[in-house]
């Protein structure tokens, strides 16, 4: 058997339900994989691997009781440092949050914990999740485990890189314009940003989700059986179905898909990951799909609304904090914000209603497809120590042109890897369905797995 930290939920499944292995030794040789690699990596925040044993101990007692709260009972993983869990600060990435223990699980914890999963610690993340990086004014900064010198992405930074180190099979992030899908594919992971609403979390608002990142997809569509199910205090969450999420087979015979190479505004695609997805999209119409281009359908002037929307609210939050607190925010978070005191409220109206363009424009382009697909992001990971691909505050959204549409549509969309550059830096393939087809995405995300042939080599 491989080495039960680079074991997947499907096997560690099989394992306990057959009785071959025990949650307690897979959590002691987690455990053993986090002290080789997190000295290095910093994705952790709160970890206490003896409260993940007495975890595991009691899911090993009710494995031996043949009474498990789910078939993945005593797996491991994380949760993202900004779901709350019960008893746990919650500093949202900054130094200038005040740490109160959380009263309550939020619901993805309040799922996880029902699951009997083992919560082996959070995840860190960049200030209030507002950077696609692992660089942070509270939390350690947060390295790539394919390269250090590179960034794993964010706002899911910590949980990019613990998933692809081996730091067990499950982890949860929060996606508001690519949070999970950035980190997934410069993680080589398989990431998806569900429709809104079908994976309950509050607050909720416009474009946030909370979402699996797995180093395949099966284990996320085991995520999805826990996560999905329902919790009365997300208010805008969808009505709870009861979806197969394991059946992951399609057949790609006669689907026609879209493929996106122009996103309309931001960073242009960069040769190598063009060829990636462009290659990507070739192995699908071989497999029987029918392929065809996607015009650009979202313009500057939307990316630029949504960023003044986005400033003003920032700008908001923090102006209410005191001056203290205020400096403890990362600068280059204060230089993006600080520009919100000039804008009008004409023009903060404006960039609001670009959400509402920007979706209708996402909702017709898609619609002559059954998927979609894209870059995940235009370009490879960046310096890690840089808080975007561009690191420039005036210019902070350029890399996520891509994947921001979709969560203002609302559709589903994953990221799943399909390549490296010549440095050895994992490309992502984005792929986004229609609303509510969660389960459409999955199955064509397992479909490029089983195309894609021979697993990773993980950077464990």
């Amino acid at each position: 058997m491989s080495e039960l930290h680079t074991l997947s939920a499907c096997e560690l499944a099989d394992a306990y339900a057959a009785g071959r292995l025990s949650p307690v030794e897979v959590t002691r040789a987690v455990i053993a994989q986090i002290d080789r690699r997190e000295p290095e990596l910093c994705a952790l925040y709160a970890y206490d691997p003896e409260v993940a044993l007495e975890q595991a101990r009691a899911s090993q007692a009710r494995w031996h009781q043949g009474q498990p709260l789910s078939p993945i009972d005593g797996v491991p993983g994380t949760l993202k440092e900004n779901i709350a869990t019960r008893g746990c600060p919650m500093p949202v990435g900054t130094a200038a949050t005040e740490l109160v223990p959380s009263a309550v699980d939020s619901p993805p914890a309040a799922r996880w914990r029902e699951a009997g999963l083992v919560l082996l610690a959070k995840t860190t993340m960049p200030d209030y999740g507002m950077l696609s990086s692992g660089l942070s004014s509270f939390h350690k900064l947060a390295r790539n485990p394919w390269e250090l010198s590179k960034n794993p992405g964010g706002s899911s930074a910590g949980a990019g890189a613990a998933a692809a180190a081996g730091y067990g099979p499950l982890h949860v992030g929060t996606d508001i314009g690519g949070s999970v899908r950035l980190p997934a594919g410069w993680c080589g992971l398989f990431g998806l940003k569900p429709s809104n609403g079908r994976i309950p979390i509050k607050p909720p608002y416009a474009g946030r989700v909370a979402g699996p990142m797995t180093r395949d997809v099966r284990d996320a569509a085991w995520l999805m059986t826990v996560l999905t199910r329902p919790d009365w205090r997300d208010t805008m969450s969808l009505p709870y179905q009861g979806i197969p999420w394991l059946q992951l087979d399609r057949d790609l015979r006669g689907l026609k898909l879209g493929l996106h190479l122009d996103a309309g505004w931001g960073t242009p695609v960069e040769p190598e990951t063009r060829a990636a997805v462009e290659a990507a999209a070739r192995r699908f119409e071989a497999a029987g799909a029918i392929v065809e281009r996607v015009p650009a359908f979202c313009t500057r002037e939307m990316a630029d609304g949504m960023d003044r929307f986005w400033r003003m609210r920032s700008y908001l939050d923090m102006s209410a904090l005191p001056l203290e607190r205020q400096q403890k925010v990362l600068p280059y978070i204060r230089d993006w914000v600080a520009t919100g005191a000039t804008l009008t409220a004409a023009e903060v109206f404006s960039g609001y209603s670009q959400m509402g363009a920007l979706r209708e424009a996402a909702v017709a382009a898609c619609q002559p497809f059954d998927f979609v697909l894209s870059p995940t992001a235009p370009e490879p990971s960046y310096p890690a120590e840089w808080a975007s691909p561009s690191n420039d505050a005036a210019r902070p959204f350029e890399h996520i042109a891509f994947t921001l549409p979709y969560n203002m549509s609302e559709q589903p969309a994953a990221s799943i890897h399909c390549g490296f550059t010549r440095a050895g830096l994992p490309i992502g393939l984005q792929i986004a369905g229609h609303r509510h087809d969660d389960l459409g995405v999955m199955q064509l995300a397992r479909a490029w797995e089983l195309l894609r042939g021979d697993a990773l080599r993980w950077p464990m």
